[in-house]
């Protein structure tokens, strides 16, 4: 049964165009053709990055963040008691009005109380600033290398000039050492993504994070499996392109230098709104479209590859609203904040609440403005 599941797998008629097989493929005269057992390594490679990124951010990106003076936030802790705490780990991190008043009759506690534990406890559960500005800072190490090394893979080839180079002479098409090691670089990247995504930042986007990161995977791997490599190279340069400009604006936030923050935010979108919205699917969505078919007729892989790709274009989409939303936002001089983070609760929120209604507050305390430091 396995072999009759790998034999379906491996049908050149899902991966090739017709009459095309396998053995067209196979290494001769010194040329060099993608197989799917180069992609073993990149497994390993993915359990390497995280040692690597674990040594950059102890002994890089934590002096750094002393040298930009990232400073955490005193948070207090809620007081422990078992009965709010078996009901914040088994129910729910959010009680509603009706679950307060419960639980203060049930621990003993005012609502007042039970609130502000609930808010306290959860602040306990967020990263730190430090976690999150040494992720930033390693994200933005690797896109910008990444970029760079991109760039210096494509930008002598002929199809980073006329995408129409792209299919010239496919399948039958040569593997470049550069290539492969851009390839499994790349991947192995975002397998490290992947397995670390339970322990990394949470974010109100971790859902869409983890289709982005799956879509990634299985185009990379797809396109290599099928010899898409050309294509393969310009999108991925593509990507990164944005990515270590967001992650230094990040980086910036969080060491409280808002307007350079801010400047390199307005840069970001405007690289990642031209790259994902305008080049992405006008030309590079075009080419993988448009031009193989000049060539051989649709088949399985084609579909497949062009369908991910749309999945992938759907959630650029949906980031540029975001995106836009945070623009606007500092445009009209509102705090940019990351539309995906989950803003610190501090303290001062109630009696916020209550001034807005009641005026300020009867003890002789100002009515603070809740001016957090912008999370992400």
């Amino acid at each position: 049964m396995f072999q009759t599941l790998y034999s379906y797998f491996w049908w050149e008629r899902l991966w090739l165009p017709a009459n095309l097989t396998w053995a067209d493929l196979e290494d001769r005269d010194g040329r060099v053709y993608a197989k799917a057992s180069d992609l073993y390594i990149t497994i390993p490679l993915a359990f390497l990055f995280l040692v690597v990124r674990h040594l950059f951010e102890t002994y890089v990106a934590t002096p750094l963040a002393g040298l930009l003076n990232v400073k955490e936030k005193i948070r207090l802790k809620a007081t422990p008691n078992a009965v709010l705490e078996k009901f914040y780990v088994a129910t729910t991190k959010h009680p509603k009005q009706a679950d307060v008043e419960m639980l203060s009759k049930k621990s003993g506690c005012t609502v007042r109380q039970v609130e502000r534990w609930f808010r306290r406890r959860r602040n306990q559960d967020r990263p730190s600033l430090l976690k999150k500005f040494r992720e930033a800072s390693w994200r933005f190490t690797f896109y910008l290398i990444a970029f760079i090394a991109g760039m210096a893979v494509i930008v002598d080839k002929p199809w980073f000039y006329d995408l129409r180079e792209v299919w010239k002479g496919y399948p039958i098409q040569s593997m470049l050492p550069s290539q492969y090691w851009y390839y499994m670089i790349e991947l192995s990247f975002y397998w490290s993504l992947l397995f670390s995504i339970a322990s990394d930042v949470k974010r109100k986007d971790f859902k869409e994070q983890i289709i982005h990161h799956v879509a990634t995977i299985i185009l990379i791997s797809f396109s290599w499996f099928a010899n898409y490599i050309r294509a393969g190279t310009l999108i991925m340069a593509l990507h990164d392109s944005a990515d270590y400009l967001l992650e230094s604006a990040k980086m910036f936030n969080y060491a409280g230098w808002r307007n350079t923050c801010n400047n390199i935010f307005i840069v970001f979108a405007a690289v990642f709104i031209i790259t994902r919205l305008v080049i992405l699917p006008f030309w590079i969505m075009h080419c993988t479209v448009v031009y193989p078919l000049d060539l051989y007729p649709a088949f399985f892989g084609y579909y497949f590859f062009n369908f991910m790709m749309v999945v992938l274009q759907s959630l650029h989409i949906f980031w540029a609203y975001l995106i836009i939303r945070m623009a606007q936002k500092f445009i009209t001089g509102k705090v940019v904040e990351d539309e995906r983070s989950d803003r610190e609760e501090t303290d001062d929120t109630e009696e916020e609440e209550e001034a807005a209604k009641n005026g300020p507050l009867s003890n002789g305390h100002p009515v603070l403005n809740n001016n957090h430091r912008k999370t992400d």
